[in-house]
């Protein structure tokens, strides 16, 4: 049973090869990554199941017992996470042969479409702090090829500024574990967690802390370390900026939730009370760049800023409520922010640009595409009964009962403009009078609208069906807020 952690990411990794190897067949690359992806995906559900209804299944590689070997955890966090990359994997799968020309398909972007896949899989499922580094550039190196997939000039001059930054937060990354090290004797989180609690978090150990944060911002994209990432992530084809904007600052995130959970926790006054600042300012900063454009995918890519601060908030509170809500929301993003990029993805292309001025009437010639874009806004912004609102319910009850007024304030303001920005797009881009010089002409929109309504449906399900998905959040939040089942199930002790 054990064996069954490492299939999420043994699976992509050997997909990524086998469809290198069939690179020119593009009919045969096309089949077999709709293959594997919903062959991953029912392997992660499986999982899923088997976490949430027995226990966290550890896989001691090797057969070396923990600390000493590499060690694979499919906690209930790890294992939800894993579950929703693979829902967005199949959808931007079956996206991605209608969006993509034949000459970027033939340039190896299934296989760095599953090495992607790989990395962030094994992010999220490793238990040892260096490999959690390991699978970080494992995606990165993936990523690194997707966003410069098509040689535009564009695309190279903000791959230089992608690469860079990822250069350096990697260097810094490398260089906190090997403190860490120093300190504790230990990489593997769980006995880093159990030394940090015996000899206490000190002044070395918090610098460390507050530079792994720095490292996991930067990824994450918070304020005011966001300056690299929306620009970074339109440029690309419309699959791969879905990609980006669903997994790449969601691996971030997620190692801000697992080891400020986990191992930092004895310094709340100085660690999680900044967070609950940062996620403020990150809210605002985010939904005012979102404001300020008139280009729709730079509007979804400075929509994923305050999405972050959100789920930076519940850990802020550090609560049952707070710890929930930022499960649930960090679910609910990963899957609407695929589907809206993917949305704006098809508008460009029938609309033939990107830029709102240039737009108006298209809900006369795509008036499913449209009310599409509507409900995703919706669902983006909290309104009940969709996903979003759930996450937030959860979220404002956390800060509340920490008497957090002011960020409460922040976030209800920045749900509004969230809504607005993207309801802008809706306004300018579909209503107004049908547009008669023929400007719109009738594009086919076959194979793009399926992977949108898939998405959908799960973002509609999150909301109309949270009496059954809460209880196994809650659990979550539960564990999260005890380091010491984590521990004990990896050091069984």
């Amino acid at each position: 049973m054990s064996n069954l952690v490492v299939l999420p990411i043994i699976i992509p990794l050997l997909a990524g090869v086998i469809v290198a190897l069939f690179n020119k067949k593009v009919a045969v690359t096309r089949t077999l990554t709709k293959l594997f992806s919903i062959l991953n995906l029912g392997v992660a559900a499986y999982l899923s199941w088997i976490v949430f209804t027995t226990d966290s299944i550890i896989l001691e590689t090797g057969e070396w017992v923990a600390p000493y070997g590499i060690i694979l955890v499919a906690d209930p966090l790890a294992s939800l996470l894993v579950l929703t990359t693979n829902i967005v994997a199949v959808a931007c799968a079956f996206y991605a042969p209608h969006s993509l020309s034949l000459r970027q398909e033939t340039h190896y972007f299934y296989a760095f479409y599953f090495f992607l896949i790989t990395g962030v899989s094994g992010a999220f499922l490793t238990g040892d702090l260096f490999n959690l580094f390991v699978f970080f550039e494992v995606l990165l190196m993936a990523s690194y090829a997707l966003i410069v997939l098509g040689g535009e000039r564009i695309q190279l001059r903000e791959s230089i500024k992608y690469v860079l930054i990822n250069l350096f937060s990697s260097i810094l990354f490398v260089t906190a574990v090997a403190f860490i090290y120093g300190a504790v004797g230990t990489v593997n989180m769980a006995q880093i967690a159990e030394r940090v609690q015996i000899q206490g978090q000190d002044g070395v150990l918090t610098t460390v802390a507050i530079l792994l944060f720095f490292v996991f911002a930067t990824k994450a994209a918070l304020f005011p370390l966001y300056y690299w990432m929306p620009k970074s992530y339109i440029v690309p084809n419309t699959v791969v900026s879905a990609l980006f904007g669903a997994l790449l600052t969601k691996v971030g995130i997620y190692s801000i939730l697992r080891v400020f959970s986990l191992i930092f926790v004895h310094k709340l006054e100085l660690t999680h009370e900044t967070f609950i600042w940062i996620a403020g300012l990150s809210m605002l900063f985010g939904v005012i760049g979102a404001l300020s454009t008139n280009n729709i995918k730079l509007i979804i890519a400075y929509n994923i800023i305050p999405a972050i601060g959100f789920i930076l908030m519940g850990l802020g509170v550090f609560n049952q409520d707070g710890m929930s809500g930022s499960v649930y929301y960090l679910v609910h993003d990963m899957i609407i922010k695929t589907a809206l990029f993917l949305i704006v993805g098809v508008i460009a292309y029938v609309a033939g640009t990107s830029d709102l001025r240039k737009m108006g009437g298209l809900i006369h010639y795509y008036p499913g595409l449209g009310w599409l874009l509507f409900v995703a806004a919706f669902v983006l912004a909290g309104i009940p009964p969709f996903s979003g609102f759930i996450g937030k319910l959860l979220l404002l009850q956390g800060t509340l009962s920490e008497y957090e007024v002011v960020i409460t304030i922040i976030a209800l303001i920045s749900s509004l403009l969230i809504l607005y920005s993207v309801m802008k797009i809706f306004i300018r881009g579909f209503w107004g009078e049908k547009d008669e010089t023929g400007k719109y002409e009738k594009k086919s929109t076959k194979g793009l609208i399926g992977p949108i309504v898939y998405l959908l449906a799960f973002s509609i399900f999150l909301g109309v069906g949270a009496e059954w998905i809460v209880p196994s959040v809650e659990s979550i939040s539960t564990y999260l807020l005890d380091p010491e089942i984590y521990i004990e199930s990896v050091l069984k002790e």
